[in-house]
């Protein structure tokens, strides 16, 4: 399993694992994060936009431009964000963290 480890808004930290080959936003939704997923990862909305730790955002892929175009639409991008449906978790990224931004909403909860 891959360790992850979520970065609320308000600072709380959530721990987290998947199977590698799991994209985050699965991981992040069973872990109770608030990240909506619209598009069920079809990469179409930024529902799903987290802000990776600095030690860790070089040791991902580099986003794709659908990718890019996708966080010009996200509230609160930094210089780490990416698309939580896009990163697969891999043994690599064992401990890997991510923030979940202030901005964030998931219109599924009410």
């Amino acid at each position: 399993m891959v360790k992850v480890t979520f970065v609320t808004a308000t600072g709380d930290r959530v721990e987290a694992e998947g199977a590698p080959g799991e994209r985050l936003l699965k991981v992040a939704q069973l872990a109770d994060m608030p990240l909506e997923g619209t598009c069920e990862g079809q990469m179409a909305c930024s529902t799903c936009h987290v802000i990776v730790a600095r030690d860790w955002f070089d040791r991902l892929p580099c986003a794709s431009d659908d990718e890019e175009d996708m966080l010009d639409l996200a509230a609160g991008v930094a210089r780490t964000s990416r698309l939580a449906c896009q990163i697969e978790l891999t043994a690599e990224l064992d401990g890997l963290e991510v923030r979940i931004p202030g901005e964030s909403r998931d219109m599924q909860r009410r």
